[in-house]
């Protein structure tokens, strides 16, 4: 049974300001990871630096590829 895929892949990233934004190939956004830009900005407002958000968004990027058998792993 054939269906069709709400969130068509490529999935990329996009920098915005304070983060990063996760879209799919028709460019329907999928996920904002946001952060600060010092480590210590980070832990005082209990969020990620934007070097994890950055990771983080990459990595979510790169599920669905890795669902469908097309890379070995996550991004690092």
């Amino acid at each position: 049974m054939a269906t069709d895929r709400c969130f068509p892949p490529p999935w990329t990233v996009e920098q915005i300001p304070g983060g990063y934004k996760v879209k799919d190939a028709s460019g329907q956004a999928l996920a904002y990871v946001y952060g600060r830009e010092t480590h210590a900005d980070a832990d005082i407002a209990y969020v990620f630096t934007l070097d994890e958000a950055r990771r983080i968004a990459s990595n979510i990027a790169t599920a669905e590829a890795v669902r469908q058998g097309k890379v070995g792993g996550l991004a690092s």
